[in-house]
């Protein structure tokens, strides 16, 4: 286990933090901007210890070790491999994972 892991965020969860970012923005822009930024740093934090965050339900489904770590209504889906951490989605809580 290394003491700090190699971060890498794929296109889809990219693409999802900026859809969050425009459906809040409809209403509140500036909240907007903070709610992405907190996403961002929880994100950040996958560097080091990732594998304290929870598995995630739908692996049984899958058969993957994939994790997530929840901030507000939303989950930031990622898996461990190697010495990398992989962020594949950011999704609503309601939603399951849809690669």
């Amino acid at each position: 286990m290394p003491e700090t892991y190699n971060l890498l965020i794929t296109r889809h969860a990219e693409n999802d933090l900026a859809e969050i970012y425009d459906y809040i923005a409809a209403d509140r822009p500036a909240g907007a901007a903070v709610f992405v930024l907190e996403l961002e740093e929880k994100i950040s934090t996958l560097a080091t210890l990732p594998e304290c965050a929870s598995l995630i339900p739908e692996n049984s489904l899958l058969g993957m070790d994939y994790r997530h770590l929840i901030h507000g209504r939303y989950r930031i889906i990622f898996r461990v491999y190697g010495d990398s951490v992989i962020v594949l989605r950011v999704i609503h809580g309601n939603r399951l994972l849809d690669l």
